[in-house]
């Protein structure tokens, strides 16, 4: 891995890449670098186990916390959204069911539609960020979003859809958002280094979010204080191959449920990619990603070899994630 590690180290230098890159094979860990500051303004450089935040990769937390649910008896696949929303929420279809949500295909309008931001480190969020801390806190900025289509008919990547999730999945259990993925993912996963920590008190340990590849201007303004359904969960990169590794041996889903988990719900996308039940799939990769101001994340894992770039800032990931994944295609070695 010499090579590869030589490869990723020339990335590194000439994007300006900030967070950390790790490629697991088997049980061992034959690359894990960390690049950059995780605290720019006190000159605190990354480590390999600075806790860093995922944006969007944490959908994969919210669908498991769900399907845990599902095991339970708690929810079930076709649960409708308008059993547990009751007058919450009027605007999204009575046919919504959890599935729907889950696999991108509820047709429900979207608070925060990708397809209409530009660039991620200019949206802010339509109600004051420090206010968004649980998941019914979201009703405010879901509510007033007509449906787009009718459910089950399309596919449109919604966050949205998992913050709508989260609340179901709060009133389903009797339990927080947080505690459920902290109970029925991170524990059942053993996952030590992976949590919601509030952005305006953050751990000497974890990384600051900045919008651009230099300066000190942090993602604090733009992205909720605490992590919601749709992301924004702190993690690490040895948390996220500790988890590819849980889900392999069924310890927070059963395989059979996992197995379902990554069946394909949506056509082919541009990049080839499809979509299951919060996992993205191309060939026989399943993948988890994230991108938003300050955050940008991708890991992608078949059994046997997995690979994750975090990066605390918005365009890192997307810098490094391309020439990574062509090496380990190409590399034998990795395989």
């Amino acid at each position: 891995m010499t090579s590869l590690a030589t490869s990723v180290d020339q990335v590194a230098e000439s994007t300006g890449f900030s967070g950390v890159v790790r490629v697991d094979v088997g049980d061992e860990v034959v690359l894990e670098r960390a690049y950059g500051l995780a605290d720019r303004a006190r000159g605190i450089p990354m480590a390999p186990d600075t806790r860093i935040g995922v944006a969007s990769g944490g959908k994969t937390f919210t669908a498991l916390a769900v399907l845990r649910l599902v095991e339970e008896g708690a929810l079930s696949l076709d649960t409708r959204a308008r059993d547990l929303l009751g007058a919450d929420l009027p605007l999204i279809d009575d046919g919504v069911t959890v599935e729907h949500l889950l696999s991108h295909r509820s047709g429900i309008g979207d608070y925060l539609d990708e397809d209409e931001i530009e660039d991620g480190t200019d949206y802010l969020m339509a109600v004051p960020v420090h206010r968004l801390d649980s998941a019914g806190s979201y009703l405010e900025v879901l509510d007033g979003y007509p449906q787009r289509f009718p459910p089950g008919t399309g596919f449109v990547y919604c966050n949205g859809a998992y913050c709508v999730l989260a609340i179901l999945a709060e009133r389903a259990s009797g339990t927080t958002y947080h505690d459920l993925v902290r109970t029925q993912v991170l524990q059942r996963a053993g996952l030590t280094r992976t949590d919601f920590l509030r952005s305006d008190e953050l751990p000497g340990d974890a990384a600051w979010g900045y919008l651009r590849t230099d300066g000190l201007r942090t993602n604090v303004l733009h992205l909720p204080v605490v992590g919601g359904g749709d992301g924004g969960i702190f993690t690490t990169a040895g948390d996220v191959a500790a988890l590819w590794a849980a889900l392999d041996a069924g310890r927070v889903v059963s395989c059979e449920t996992y197995t379902d988990m990554v069946r394909p719900r949506s056509e082919a996308q541009a990049d080839g990619r499809t979509y299951g039940l919060g996992f993205w799939l191309r060939d026989d990769w399943v993948s988890a990603s994230g991108y938003d101001a300050g955050a940008s994340f991708r890991s992608m894992h078949r059994p046997g070899l997995t690979w994750s770039v975090l990066s605390n800032t918005t365009e890192g990931t997307w810098a490094m994630a391309p020439p990574l994944e062509e090496l380990l295609v190409g590399n034998e070695a990795a395989r």
